[in-house]
């Protein structure tokens, strides 16, 4: 039974694929890693990699959407995305000359900004009286709690990142329109 305050998570065989593939790599060459699942810049490192995957491919589906919607995929108005090069997964959105950048600092903060014009660097507006142009770039931050839990918090809230992604597109749309 699901308590009222929790959502159905489908299981996630990801970790327990990892544990036999590291007894079969040990089977093979000898060597025994019987602490790996402890170590936290590991699990960061990994949990960084999979979110940034995560946030990547929601906004992949909704600005192909949103593309598809303004019937211009080959325009200027369409949205593209771009992996950066050197990195090992961060991306940006580019569409009339901003950029929505989103990348790993390290392996517990993920940094998301606008770069305009090449060379100003703004953060996102977070409510109705802010303006766009804030040279505060956000970050989103990884919390480690019991058992090696990851969590991802903005502002020391845990994220949601369909709320975060919608917000992030809206912001990026509304002002790469101008």
């Amino acid at each position: 039974m699901i308590e009222n305050n929790q959502t159905y998570q489908p299981l996630n065989y990801s970790w327990i694929e990892n544990l036999a593939m590291d007894e079969i790599n040990m089977d093979e060459s000898g060597i025994v890693n019987i602490s790996g699942h402890l170590n936290p810049a590991l699990l960061l490192e990994e949990s960084s990699i999979a979110l940034m995957n995560d946030i990547r491919d929601r906004f992949e589906a909704y600005m192909t959407k949103f593309n598809e919607y303004r019937g211009r995929n080959q325009s200027s108005a369409a949205i593209k995305l771009f992996k950066i090069s050197n990195t090992v997964n961060d991306f940006m959105l580019f569409r009339n000359s901003l950029r929505l950048i989103f990348a790993r600092k390290a392996n517990d903060v993920i940094s998301i900004g606008f770069l305009a014009n090449g060379k100003d660097i703004y953060g996102a507006r977070l409510s109705f009286n802010d303006q766009f142009g804030s040279t505060t770039i956000h970050e989103i931050r990884a919390h480690m709690g019991p058992f090696n839990k990851i969590t991802w918090r903005f502002n020391n809230e845990v994220v949601d990142l369909d709320a975060m992604v919608r917000h992030y597109l809206t912001e990026f749309i509304v002002n790469s329109a101008r």
